[in-house]
């Protein structure tokens, strides 16, 4: 468990430098916001979670594992994850923040970070 990085994995690196070479400036893991968003476009109004399979439960995937080992502890703690998530997500859009979830697994097929880099440049567009 020390192991288990809560901020720089590598999904999160991806994400980062791709917005970095389309020019998008951000800031990251906010503290005034809630949930510390793993990175912050303020222009924009958007904030960006990169989310671990495992630990946040994307639905259908095939890293969404439950340990066998003291299943109903890891089971509480996945819920409660997925709990605060939500929570998160909705505090957020309450604050009038766009949120978008990026999912571990896509970050590898580039999937997700094409579907945000088109909602950035669709939000840049309408600015200027």
């Amino acid at each position: 468990m020390s192991r288990i990085r809560g901020r720089d994995t590598v999904p999160e690196m991806a994400v980062r430098s791709a917005l970095h070479t389309r020019g998008y400036r951000f800031s990251l893991q906010r503290k005034d916001l809630p949930g510390k968003p793993d990175i912050v476009l303020p222009k924009y109004r958007m904030v960006v979670f990169v989310h671990g399979c495992f630990w946040h439960r994307h639905h259908n995937c095939e890293r969404t594992t439950i340990p066998t080992n003291n299943a109903q502890f890891w089971k509480n703690k996945f819920s409660t994850n997925v709990d605060r998530d939500v929570r998160n997500t909705r505090e957020l859009r309450a604050l009038g923040w766009r949120v978008f979830t990026v999912w571990e697994c896509e970050v590898g097929l580039g999937r997700s970070v094409k579907r945000l880099l088109t909602t950035l440049d669709k939000l840049r567009d309408s600015l200027e």
